[in-house]
C-alpha cells in the first residue's frame, strides 16, 4: 500500500473515531487498586495450577510425580526471591503499597498462608494419592521402618560404604558455635545424651550429592494375566536411612531425638553496579553471599518438640511465622529420582521433533543459508527441532564466506552446543562478539564459566548495559556473497539452551531481511558500544520504544473498533503486570475490542468485570511443556500484525531490560501463527484454565458431545505447517 493510501485510510479511521465517541467513558486512574490483582498471590495461583497437574489422573503416574517435584522447586524459588523481597520491605519500613493496595506486611501474611496451604496440599497428594498408586504400579517408596530384613541389610551396607564417609555431624556447645546451615539444605536436628547424662544438640546435613530416594535392588512379581512378569522397584528416603544409623556417627552416645528440617534463604543478589569495578567478580562474590542470606523459611516435621524449635528460632534469627510445620518428608525436589525407573508406560510417550519443509531440504539445496534466502523460516519448539539453530551457528563457524557472528546469551545451560559453535568460529578466524548476561538469576555460575571460556579464545565478550539486563534472544551472522554483504538473523522467544528447547514452548525465526539485519546491527552496537539510536525499521526494542510501540498497536485496535472494524487482540505472554498496559487493555475492552489473553503465570488484570473488562478473557495453559513463547496479535482491521519475542508485559521487561519483539510479514506465516498456534491454544479444553475476576481459575473440560483438544498434544501429533510451495517460497517478498 502506498504512503498516500495509508494516510487516507488513517484519516478515515480518525474521523470515524471522532463520530463514534459521543459520550467518552470515564478515564481510568492508574493508581486505583481495584483494577489490579496482587502479583504474588497470582504467582501462587500458578503453582496451584501446576499442583493440579500432579493430581490429574489423566497424566501418566511418573509425570505426576515430576509435577509434584516442580511445585516444590517453584515454591523454593518463590520464597527465596519474592518472600525475601517482601521481608526486606517490611524490615526497611517501606510504606509504599502494591498496585492492588496492599502493604508489604499484608502481602507477606497472605503469601505465607497460601504458601502453607500449597505445601500441605502437595504432601497430601504424595501420601494419599501418589504413593499408593506407585505401590500398585510396582514402584514402592518406603519408610525405613517398613523395610524387610534383607532390604534393611542392603540399605545398611549402602550407608556404611557410601553415605557414612560423606556425613559431617556438627556439634553445638560452648566450644562449638552454632553451625552455618546452608541454603536449600535438608538437615537433621539431633538431640543426644552423653555418658554423664548431659544433653547436646547436633546438626547433620543430608548430603545433596547423594540420591534423595535411595534405590534398593528390585524383584520380580507374580505372573500377570497377560503372561508378563512385572519388575518391582524399591526406594527409601535417604534422611530416614541416616536417622536410623546415627549410632555410627555418635558412638557411645544415646540418640534421644532426630527431626528433619529444611532451610530456604534469601537468594536474590543485589548488585551495586556503579561501585563494581569488575562485574564478573561482583557476580561471583554475590553467588558466595547467596549461601549466607537471611533465612526466609524453615520447613520442619510437626513432631519436632518446642525446645528444638526454639534453638532454630534463636540461632537462625527466625520470625516464628517463617516456620512451616508439615507431616511426612520435607522437600519433594528429590522425587525426580523416581523418574529413572524404566517404566515408559508410566511416562509421557517420547517424541521426535520435526522440521519445517524449507529446512528439511536445506542440505540438498545449498544449506541453511540458502534456505533462509528463499524465504523466512519459522520454527515452533519443542515440536520443531532445535538442531537448525545449532546448525545455523555451526555453518557460520565453518563457512569461509562468513565474516562475523554476534549473539546474546542469557541462559545457555551446561555443555552448550551453541557456545561450542561460537568457540569453533573463533578457531576458524571469525570475528565473534557475544553479550553474556551474568545477571540471569540462578544461571550466573554457568554464565560466568562460559564467559571466561569465550574470553580465553579471544571472543569479544561484553556483559551488557549499566542497570539493564539483556534478555533479547538474537544471533547475527554477517556473510560475504559476491560483492555484497548479507546479514542473516535468528530471533527467538526463548533462550539458546538446547536442554530447555525440549521442554519449553518457544518460537524461533530465521530471516535475511535487509531491514531486520540493519536493526540487528544497530542493536548490537547499542549493546557493545555507544549508540543512541531510537528508531528501528522493524524491531520493537526495549527500553527504547517497545512500550510506546505496544501501546500504539493497542490504541490502533481501539480506533478500528470504534470505526466499525472489529478490533481483536490476542496476547500470549508469561506474565501481565504492567499497570499502564493493563489500563490500556481495560480501555480497549470498554471500547468493545475483543481481547484474548493467554497468560501462563502472573496476571494482575481482572477479566470479566462488567463495565470494565467484560470483553477480556484470560486463559492459562499448563501441561507437559512449559509455555514460554510470547506472541502478540493485532487484527488491524483485517490486515493483522503479529510480533514475537523475548518480552513479557512487565515493567522490568519494558523499562529495565534490553528486549526485542520482531514482526512477521509473510501472510501465510501470519495465518499459520494465528490459526494453527494461537487458535489451537484458544480452543484447548483439556489443559486450559479460565481466569475469574477474583484471580482464581476454573479448569476447562469438553462440553457434552465436544471433542477433546489438548493443545500441546495437538502440536505434537499434527505439527501443522504454513501451506507453502517451493514456488511460493521463491516468490515470497516483504510488503514494506
Amino acid at each position: 500500500m502506498s504512503e498516500q493510501a495509508e494516510g487516507a485510510e488513517q484519516e478515515a479511521v480518525e474521523e470515524a473515531v471522532e463520530e463514534a465517541v459521543e459520550e467518552p467513558l470515564d478515564a481510568l486512574e492508574l493508581d486505583d487498586p481495584g483494577l489490579y490483582l496482587n502479583r504474588e498471590l497470582s504467582l501462587l495461583e500458578f503453582q496451584r495450577r501446576v499442583l493440579e497437574e500432579a493430581k490429574d489422573v489423566r497424566n501418566p503416574l511418573l509425570e505426576r510425580v515430576k509435577f509434584l517435584s516442580i511445585v516444590h522447586s517453584n515454591l523454593d524459588e518463590f520464597f527465596m526471591v519474592r518472600v525475601a523481597g517482601l521481608k526486606q520491605q517490611v524490615d526497611a519500613g517501606v510504606a509504599e503499597r502494591s498496585p492492588d493496595g496492599m502493604t508489604a506486611a499484608e502481602q507477606l501474611a497472605q503469601v505465607r498462608r497460601v504458601g502453607y496451604e500449597l505445601l500441605v496440599e502437595a504432601q497430601r497428594c504424595l501420601s494419599d494419592d501418589l504413593v499408593p498408586r506407585l505401590d500398585r504400579a510396582g514402584i514402592h517408596l518406603m519408610d525405613y521402618a517398613d523395610l524387610k530384613s534383607k532390604q534393611r541389610a542392603a540399605v545398611d551396607s549402602y550407608f556404611d560404604e557410601v553415605v557414612f564417609p560423606v556425613l559431617t555431624p556438627l556439634a553445638f556447645d560452648p566450644s562449638h558455635p552454632f553451625p552455618h546451615i546452608s541454603h536449600l539444605s535438608l538437615n537433621l536436628a539431633i538431640l543426644i545424651k552423653d555418658q554423664e547424662g548431659a544433653k547436646h544438640f547436633a546438626r547433620l546435613k543430608v548430603p545433596a550429592s547423594l540420591p534423595r530416594v535411595v534405590p534398593l535392588k528390585g524383584s520380580s512379581g507374580g505372573v500377570r494375566k497377560d503372561g508378563t512378569v512385572p519388575h518391582h522397584h524399591y526406594f527409601v528416603w535417604l534422611e530416614q536411612v541416616i536417622a536410623a544409623r546415627l549410632d555410627a556417627l555418635f558412638p557411645g552416645m544415646e540418640v534421644l531425638e532426630v527431626h528433619p528440617f529444611h532451610i530456604t534463604r534469601d537468594a536474590d543478589i543485589d548488585i551495586q553496579e556503579l561501585e563494581a569495578s569488575d562485574l564478573l567478580e561482583t557476580i561471583e562474590q554475590g553467588l558466595r553471599q547467596r549461601r549466607f542470606g537471611q533465612v526466609v523459611r524453615v520447613m520442619i516435621n510437626s513432631a519436632m518438640p518446642q525446645r528444638l524449635r526454639d534453638i532454630l528460632v534463636h540461632h537462625l534469627e527466625l520470625d516464628t511465622n517463617d516456620i512451616y510445620m508439615l507431616k511426612g518428608p520435607l522437600d519433594f525436589s528429590g522425587l525426580t529420582g523416581l523418574l529413572s525407573v524404566d517404566r515408559f508406560d508410566l511416562k509421557d510417550p517420547p517424541f521426535r521433533p520435526g522440521l519445517p519443509p524449507s529446512l528439511e531440504a536445506a542440505k540438498e539445496s545449498g544449506g541453511i543459508f540458502a534456505a533462509i534466502r528463499r524465504g523466512d523460516v519459522l520454527v515452533h519448539h519443542p515440536y520443531d527441532s532445535f538442531i537448525p539453530v545449532v546448525e545455523f551457528l555451526q555453518s557460520a563457524a565453518r563457512d569461509p564466506d562468513v565474516l562475523a557472528i554476534k549473539q546474546t546469551l542469557y541462559r545457555v545451560g551446561r555443555n552448550s552446543p551453541v557456545v561450542r559453535a561460537l568457540l569453533e568460529a573463533r578457531e576458524h578466524g571469525k570475528q565473534v562478539a557475544v553479550l553474556v548476561e551474568l545477571k540471569a538469576r540462578f544461571d550466573e555460575e554457568s554464565n560466568i564459566s562460559w564467559a571466561r571460556a569465550l574470553e580465553r579464545e579471544g571472543v569479544h565478550v561484553v556483559y551488557g548495559l549499566l542497570g539493564l539486563k539483556t534478555h533479547s534472544k538474537i544471533a547475527l551472522v554477517v556473510r560475504k556473497e559476491g560483492d555484497q554483504i548479507r546479514r542473516y538473523v535468528h530471533l527467538s522467544t526463548g533462550n539458546y539452551n538446547s536442554h530447555t528447547a525440549h521442554i519449553y514452548t518457544d518460537v524461533g525465526f530465521f530471516t535475511c531481511d535487509e531491514k531486520i539485519g540493519d536493526d540487528a546491527s544497530h542493536l548490537f552496537n547499542y549493546l557493545t558500544g555507544y549508540s543512541a539510536k531510537r528508531d528501528y525499521h522493524k524491531l520493537l526494542v526495549a527500553p527504547v520504544k517497545m512500550r510506546e510501540g505496544l501501546a500504539a498497536l493497542v490504541r490502533r485496535e481501539i480506533e478500528h473498533q470504534l470505526a466499525g472494524r472489529e478490533g481483536h487482540l490476542i496476547l500470549k505472554t508469561n506474565s501481565l503486570i504492567d499497570a499502564e498496559l493493563i489500563v490500556l487493555l481495560y480501555e480497549a475492552s470498554r471500547a468493545g475490542v475483543k481481547i484474548d489473553l493467554l497468560v501462563r503465570g502472573i496476571c494482575s488484570l481482572r477479566p470479566g468485570v462488567p463495565g470494565l473488562s467484560e470483553n477480556i478473557r484470560v486463559l492459562s495453559v499448563v501441561g507437559r511443556f512449559l509455555e514460554h513463547s510470547r506472541i502478540y496479535y493485532f487484527a488491524n482491521g483485517g490486515r493483522p500484525d503479529i510480533y514475537l519475542g523475548s518480552a513479557d508485559l512487565m515493567p522490568r521487561n519494558l523499562d529495565r531490560r534490553v528486549e526485542t519483539l520482531f514482526p512477521l510479514k509473510d501472510k501465510e506465516m501470519i495465518r499459520h501463527v494465528r490459526e494453527d498456534i494461537l487458535g489451537i491454544y484458544l480452543t484447548d479444553n483439556c489443559r486450559s484454565r479460565l481466569m475469574r475476576s477474583d484471580g482464581s481459575y476454573q479448569r476447562l473440560f469438553p462440553e457434552p458431545g465436544q471433542a477433546e483438544l489438548d493443545s500441546q498434544r495437538w502440536f505434537l501429533t499434527q505439527r501443522q505447517r504454513p501451506r507453502e510451495s517451493e514456488a511460493a517460497l521463491q516468490a515470497r517478498r516483504y510488503d514494506d
